[in-house]
């Protein structure tokens, strides 16, 4: 049986959009609380009925967590231009190699502002 599991993590972090126009308001320095989804996918173990350790994946999430919480993004190399879309491949190509099954990055700044990344397709 496959599926998919799922573990979310919070961090607060400022940042500034370079990129977007002079006058928009994220153009400015501003903050959010981001919220990250990493999902893993596999098969089922029959015998233990489990597929994935939900610790494999906070282990693998905690430096850069840490990193990232209550920091300045755009100060982290890879991040001069931290947009949604741009810290999912970033959190992707930190955990891709080290966190295996992984099949998605999710990243939300806002309730109703999210994106998802799904790794390079061959």
């Amino acid at each position: 049986m496959k599926v998919t599991l799922h573990k979310v993590f919070e961090f607060a972090a400022a940042q500034s959009l370079p990129n977007f126009p002079d006058g928009h308001k994220c153009h400015r320095l501003h903050g959010h609380t981001f919220h990250v989804k990493i999902s893993v996918t596999g098969e089922v173990d029959p015998k233990t009925g489990l597929y994935y350790d939900h610790a494999v994946i906070s282990e693998k999430m905690k430096p850069l967590i840490e990193l990232l919480d209550h920091s300045y993004l755009n100060e982290i190399p890879g991040l001069e231009n931290p947009t949604i879309e741009l810290l999912c491949a970033w959190f992707w190509n930190k955990l891709d190699g080290i966190l295996p099954g992984l099949s998605e990055v999710t990243v939300h700044e806002t309730e109703r502002a999210s994106c998802s990344y799904s790794g390079p397709k061959a």
